[in-house]
């Protein structure tokens, strides 16, 4: 009989078999059982009682750029992860790009990894990266623990992560193919993004003509034709363009091994509300109109888009320059993708244990995090205790990451996370943030 630490109660928890009242129970950081609401519990164990504030397994963001080292004034491990703390997030994959150095190499691993190690308040996983001089670097990278690799079809925005062409795609993926990794893919086409119209303008409107659907369109469907060939495994990131559903819901029907994300900005805000100037809205692929997200909500509820990450890209307040076509392209939304998610879900008729499919379930199977991702026994006891009828209005004041730059100032959102969860330690307690006790993860670990 293991020795029980903490029962977690609560009238709602949302576990794999459904919500119901429920007793959790964590024994050394993992969750040794869930009982019967009024199970009785054990000489020595710590009792929390949350009434009818709703548990989720605490949420995994497969889609992080931290910029750590390297571009700290962007962001960092401190600042991120008290964010992501602070937004029910107990997982997190860092991006490879955006830190100097990237996460190309191994060298480069354990450069990020040193400095992540004592800034960490969740745990944090590695994306390695992919670019056109970097295949022999790629299973070494894969032997030290990355969870796959992500590549660039058209320009980064940073010199030192240039973008693969078809034909190093395709040398790439072979490589990875060969020991059964993962290829996640910023899908834009270069040649599309350079024959669309591109001009200096504060009009959003403009922008968004300068990063047309095709381009994602044409993209998906060369990475498709590409995973197929070379039965690759493929993940295509931040899905902006719902044109390219159908092709996506054909290919896995055929049993090509590809998967989707979408992310908050796309599900919660469309091109009609920007603001002329509001630079904070950029991103690439854009925020579209109000259809194209109807149509991605659908994509949800059929199955094709396989999870919810923030892709949070932040950067400078002087990057956000009121010229859409020269500022930094990336939105800031760690701490509030649940309350966003959650608030348009609910609208749409969704309930929480679809939101937990989304943000948590789904990027763990993603990355391969065995023991994150649901309650249940043998997972890590991580949870977002959310009281989901409660509402705030967004102030960036009040974010934990580092250029508190939103698209969602002002906004009223639904679901406050009164607490957050890492292996059975409060990390989060409305508000307040514990000193760090992430781990870094590897693949397999």
């Amino acid at each position: 009989m293991v020795d029980i630490d903490l029962v977690l109660r609560s009238t709602r928890v949302i576990t794999p078999e459904g919500t119901r009242p429920a007793a959790i129970a964590v024994s050394g950081g993992t969750i040794a059982g869930v009982w019967a609401h009024d199970a009785e519990v054990p000489a020595g164990a710590v009792l929390e009682d949350v009434g009818d504030d709703v548990v989720l397994p605490g949420l995994v963001d497969s889609h992080v750029h931290v910029n750590d080292p390297g571009r700290t004034e962007w962001e960092g491990f401190w600042t991120a992860t008290r964010a992501a703390a602070a937004g029910g997030i107990t997982t997190i994959v860092d991006m490879p790009l955006n830190s100097l150095p990237p996460t190309t190499t191994v060298d480069n691993l354990r450069t990020k990894q040193e400095v992540a190690r004592a800034k960490a308040h969740v745990d944090v996983g590695f994306w390695g990266g992919a670019l056109p001089d970097n295949v022999k670097d790629l299973r070494p990278l894969h032997d030290a623990g990355v969870y796959g690799f992500k590549c660039f079809l058209s320009p980064s925005g940073v010199e030192e992560f240039p973008e693969l062409d078809q034909e190093q795609l395709a040398r790439s993926l072979a490589e990875i193919a060969g020991f059964d990794g993962l290829m996640i893919v910023h899908a834009e086409d270069p040649h599309h993004l350079a024959a669309a119209p591109q001009k200096s303008s504060s009009q959003y409107a403009d922008f968004l003509a300068s990063r047309p659907r095709d381009a994602e369109n044409t993209a998906i469907g060369n990475l498709i034709d590409q995973a197929r060939r070379l039965d690759a495994r493929v993940h295509v990131l931040h899905l902006s363009s719902s044109d390219a559903l159908p092709l996506i819901a054909a290919a896995k029907a055929e049993g090509v091994k590809v998967t989707v994300e979408s992310c908050p900005h796309f599900l919660t805000l469309t091109a009609e509300e920007v603001p002329d100037g509001a630079t904070e809205f950029k991103c690439c692929p854009p925020i579209r109109e109000a259809v194209n997200q109807d149509a991605l909500w659908q994509g949800l509820a059929d199955g094709v888009i396989d999870c919810i990450v923030s892709d949070h890209s932040p950067s400078t307040a002087d990057l956000k320059t009121p010229d859409f076509s020269s500022a930094w392209g990336g939105i800031s939304s760690l701490q509030l993708g649940l309350p966003a998610i959650w608030t348009e879900a609910r609208r749409r008729g969704f309930d929480l244990t679809d939101v937990v499919r989304w943000m948590s379930e789904g990027p763990a199977r993603l990355a391969g995090l065995d023991r994150k991702g649901a309650i249940e026994t043998g997972r890590d006891a991580d949870f977002a205790v959310v009281d989901p009828d409660a509402t705030f209005t967004v102030d960036p004041a009040d974010l934990q990451h580092r250029n508190r730059i939103t698209a969602y100032a002002g906004k009223t959102l639904h679901g406050v996370v009164t607490s957050t969860w890492l292996r059975g330690e409060k990390i989060n307690d409305r508000g307040t943030l514990a000193e760090p006790s992430g781990r870094l993860l590897e693949r397999n670990n």
